[in-house]
């Protein structure tokens, strides 16, 4: 694996975890728009973590089950699991919808957390100019990740009004869709699988190599 790969994925990975510092983003019990609602998460979370990094990189599942008990607030998973099945999700099964939703969730949390207290970076930030809402339930927050070799990182989160709260439904680091990455590997998973729902399921894992973020990002 060459050095010049190496920092997007550890990018990639973090901006991923930081999904548990997005706190309910309530809609309703905070008038900010979804920048300052992130940029405030975000801040008071990083406060948190520093210092601490070395605790959690050797006590890891403390760190998953923090991340696990915050995320059920933050990403809405029901939503992005039948966005990666895609065109599969209208034939599967209500109980494998569901169990899809929980073990894409199980594994992103697994995969992930531990570019929280891996990645070296100098800043995070959200930025001033943000693109214009196009629609009352749909939004996106255009963030910054700066290494400490001074290279900057652009994440995008995509998110939803859902029961008067945002949740993030998809990320985007450096031009790699994550989304559309996920939704082309279960595709992939189905046809190696001759469309075996619960093979495919039971078999799952966020599955995303440094040469495929490569790829991704000169599409």
């Amino acid at each position: 694996m060459s050095g010049k790969k190496q920092p997007l994925m550890s990018v990639f990975t973090f901006a991923v975890a930081l999904l548990v510092a997005l706190v309910p983003l309530s809609a309703s019990a905070q008038p900010e728009p979804p920048a300052e609602m992130i940029r405030t998460n975000i801040n008071d979370f990083m406060a948190q973590l520093e210092g601490r990094e070395s605790y959690y990189e050797d006590n890891i599942d403390e760190l998953k089950q923090e991340v696990d008990d915050s995320l059920e607030e933050v990403a809405d998973f029901r939503y992005i699991g039948a966005s990666v099945m895609g065109s599969y999700f209208r034939n599967a099964s209500p109980e494998q919808r569901s169990r899809f939703a929980d073990v894409f969730r199980e594994t992103l949390i697994d995969t992930y957390t531990r570019g929280l207290v891996t990645f070296d970076y100098e800043d995070i930030r959200v930025l001033d100019d943000q693109r214009p809402q196009r629609e009352e339930d749909r939004a996106s927050v255009a963030m910054e990740v700066v290494g400490t070799n001074g290279d900057v990182y652009p994440v995008n989160y995509s998110l939803r009004l859902s029961d008067g709260e945002w949740r993030v439904v998809n990320v985007i680091v450096n031009g790699i869709n994550l989304g559309l990455t996920f939704r082309n590997q279960f595709d992939q998973a189905m046809r190696d699988n001759n469309r075996d729902y619960d093979a495919v399921i039971d078999g799952w894992s966020p599955d995303v190599g440094v040469d495929e973020l490569e790829e991704g990002g000169d599409a």
